[in-house]
């Protein structure tokens, strides 16, 4: 049996940042064991391959970019604040962002992680639909509007990933929302 010294939470975090990186050429298990520490046996015995770890990852990045804003926000009694604490979390440039770019391309060979990848985007879209027809947005609207503000966020990511936000990010970001969203 093999010196556990590395956790699962380390080979999961550390993974995490090196496919943020470059992707699945960055999840090289004795270069991350060099980081860690300690010998590749300790990835072996927390993941039985490295496809099970792109799904442990896969996994992580729901957990933390979607399942866990969606808790915070819902602590909110309005719609619309639960809509504007969301915004001001989604919108704020995060590190690893191009875990996701990465991820899609992964997705490309593997269905299973493009369905996930798939679920996510729905599922991010249809929390802002029910928030929005919770404001007083009819259905279409709703659905339209979510939509649209989704495609927002990835674009306004997207343009900003290399780039710092300014302080006043934030105003121009509503600013723009507000354009086609009233909350």
């Amino acid at each position: 049996m093999p010196k556990i010294v590395a956790q699962k939470k380390d080979w999961i975090e550390l993974g995490y940042k090196l496919f943020s990186e470059t992707g699945i050429s960055g999840i090289v298990i004795e270069k991350m064991s060099k980081i860690l520490n300690c010998n590749k046996s300790s990835f072996y015995w927390h993941f039985k391959a490295k496809k099970e770890f792109i799904q442990q990852l896969t996994n992580f990045w729901v957990d933390n970019e979607t399942e866990k804003i969606i808790k915070l926000t819902s602590f909110e009694k309005s719609a619309s604040k639960k809509l504007k604490l969301l915004l001001e979390v989604s919108y704020k440039k995060m590190p690893y962002l191009d875990f996701v770019f990465y991820l899609k391309r992964y997705a490309l060979k593997e269905n299973k992680i493009s369905k996930i990848i798939d679920n996510i985007d729905n599922h991010r879209i249809e929390y802002v639909n029910c928030l929005l027809k919770e404001i007083g947005y009819s259905n279409r609207d709703a659905k339209i509007k979510a939509s649209l503000l989704y495609k927002h966020l990835i674009g306004y990511h997207e343009m900003m990933r290399y780039k710092e936000q300014n302080e006043n990010y934030l105003m121009e970001v509503k600013k723009e929302i507000n354009q086609f969203i009233n909350y």
